[in-house]
């Protein structure tokens, strides 16, 4: 006899131990072992707990009792990880000094809801990389792990390490004397005050470190040709980081400044717009991981000139965006490890997806854009043991969709179902008229 139990939207509110503790038994149309780089049809995921148990044959026979969840006319893949996202507090807007009129309760119930639409785009992990008030982003990560609210699983830069008036600060003359010190706590000049300042980050509860080594398309008054931090002072972030064994991403534009962080050490260079092939070149040789914001350009141009954004910003913005994707092509002919990361916050939450289409437009196969997104991204982060993969141990990180999502890309815009940590947190299939429905024996 069967019974049919939701295990669909509800989830988000409070996700019941029982539904996280009990065996589910997954029937997919199609599998998609990033890992292999294959398509494997009709299969059956064993997940007990937040954890995969096992991938077997569709026909395998389904434990007794377990909540069988019917995937069959759905690929499946992976949870998709976005190394460069912002979730605390607004997105981007026409007013530079928004940051300063907001507060930091708002913030993080405002990077609750990102943290939010993010999960349900089907993004079950992100890099979030710093937020202008200190440590906001380690609040909300704690939240989600705490079960308080949900959103992906977060590992967190906790503030900017920036030099003085360089791109990770809130610049222009107004408020060159109001900006508070909470929104100054990366900033840094000299070897020795990075070093302190990693240690001071970490203390805090940061994951990893960000070092903004050039200037910022966002930020007025910096330019994103221009070295900001040293080679000496990224160095001194990246060993005083490694003692602990965390990575630094390194914010970096101009070629200069990338090779800087390369030298230095850094895990990942974010943006990389400016690149001369020198740079691509030594990010290939140190084994470097590119992770370049290439869709983010056509909505800073679009919503910028529609809402009135700075004409300074939107300079910057045609000088960068078409260079960054001769780039990326560039870096991805060359061989060098390319991970997804979009700058989500500059544009709405829940939007990540749109640029896996931007990756095959600019030179990677629908694979290998979506291996950027699933298991090389795991790997940037040290993550790999974890997640990234549909693998025994990992955790029960997946998302479902119609169609052929290697055929098209575009479609993981339009996830139909995603899980975390083996908890149903999206259920738009509709099974016997209803939604969100699994049966169990």
């Amino acid at each position: 006899m069967t019974r049919w139990v939701s295990i669909g939207l509800a989830a988000l509110v409070t996700a019941s131990p029982l539904a996280a503790q009990s065996a589910v038994a997954i029937r997919a149309g199609r599998l998609v072992d990033v890992e292999q780089g294959r398509v494997f049809r009709d299969r059956l995921i064993l997940v007990r707990g937040d954890r995969v148990e096992a991938i077997l044959p569709g026909a395998s026979a389904v434990p007794p009792g377990a909540t069988r969840l019917d995937l069959s006319g759905y690929m499946v893949l992976p949870g998709l990880i976005d190394l460069h996202s912002h979730l605390i507090g607004d997105i981007q807007s026409a007013d530079p000094l928004a940051p300063l009129k907001s507060s930091a309760a708002r913030d993080v119930l405002l990077g609750a809801a990102n943290a939010r639409a993010t999960l349900l785009a089907g993004f079950t992990t992100v890099r979030d990389l710093g937020a202008y008030r200190a440590f906001l982003d380690v609040a909300l990560r704690n939240a989600i792990n705490e079960g308080l609210v949900p959103g992906p699983r977060m590992a967190v830069a906790g503030a900017y390490v920036t030099a003085p008036g360089g791109g990770g600060e809130v610049t222009g003359d107004p408020v060159r004397d109001h900006v508070p010190d909470e929104m100054r706590f990366g900033v840094v000049k000299g070897p020795d005050a990075v070093r302190a300042k990693v240690r001071a980050l970490l203390a805090g509860g940061a994951d990893l470190i960000k070092v903004i080594a050039t200037g910022a398309v966002l930020t007025v008054g910096t330019e994103p040709g221009a070295p900001e931090l040293t080679e000496a002072e990224i160095r001194a972030a990246v060993e005083e980081a490694g003692a602990h064994g965390v990575f630094v991403a390194a914010h970096a534009h101009g070629a200069e400044g990338v090779k800087n962080a390369v030298r230095a050490g850094v895990r990942t260079i974010e943006h990389g717009s400016l690149m001369d092939d020198e740079a691509i070149a030594l990010m290939r040789e140190h084994g470097t991981y590119l992770v370049a914001d290439i869709y983010n350009g056509d909505y800073i141009a679009t919503e910028g000139r529609r809402a009135g954004w700075p004409d300074e910003t939107l300079r910057k913005n045609d000088e960068t965006t078409e260079t960054q994707r001769v780039v990326f092509r560039k870096a991805v002919r060359a061989g060098v490890k390319v991970a997804f990361g979009t700058d989500s916050g500059v544009y709405p939450h829940g939007w990540n997806a749109r640029q896996l289409p931007y990756m095959v437009r600019y030179g990677m196969t629908p694979m290998e854009a979506v291996q950027s997104a699933t298991i090389v991204a795991a790997e940037a982060m040290g993550w790999g043991d974890r997640v990234g993969s549909i693998s025994r141990g990992k955790f029960a990180d997946l998302i479902a969709v119609r169609g052929d999502a290697l055929a098209d890309v575009g479609s993981l815009e339009r996830v139909g179902l995603v899980m975390r940590g083996g908890v149903v947190v999206r259920d738009d299939r509709r099974v016997r008229g209803r939604r969100g429905i699994a049966q169990r024996d």
